[in-house]
Formats: C-alpha cells, sequence, structure tokens
C-alpha cells in the first residue's frame, strides 16, 4: 500500500484532481462536506483516477479535514 497527501476543496465547480509541485493532490469535488459526502466523492474520484477499486482506497488520517493521507494498493 502506498501512502498520497490530498489537499480537498469541497462545493467546487467540477470534479477534478491536481497536482502540486511538491507531490500533494488537489481534489476538487463539488459534493458538500455534510454527513461524510465530501470524503465518499473523494473515494470514487480517486478510483476513477487510479482505476482501483473504491472498496480498496482507505483514508487514513483527516476523515474530517480538507488535508488527508490516503492509502490505495499499489
Amino acid at each position: 500500500m502506498r501512502r498520497i497527501n490530498l489537499r480537498v476543496i469541497p462545493r467546487a465547480k467540477q470534479n477534478k484532481i491536481a497536482a502540486d509541485a511538491d507531490g500533494t493532490l488537489r481534489v476538487h469535488i463539488t459534493a458538500a462536506p455534510v454527513d461524510g459526502a465530501a470524503n465518499e466523492a473523494v473515494i470514487k474520484l480517486l478510483a476513477e483516477y487510479f482505476n482501483v477499486p473504491k472498496s480498496q482506497i482507505k483514508i487514513v488520517r483527516g476523515g474530517a479535514a480538507r488535508d488527508k493521507i490516503i492509502e490505495i494498493p499499489e
């Protein structure tokens, strides 16, 4: 499993992923951070981006924060 740092931007105009110069991924999602909807949208978008099942992606740290650390299979 590899760990990736994320910065989540909720309520964006569109869903997209961009990389910062330091390797952090910026995940823009249209969902609001209410009742876990933003985390679900992040996992769905990352599953499509990395071409892995949603069940394989885990939020290790930052479940209620904008800065998150996730684990995905190699």
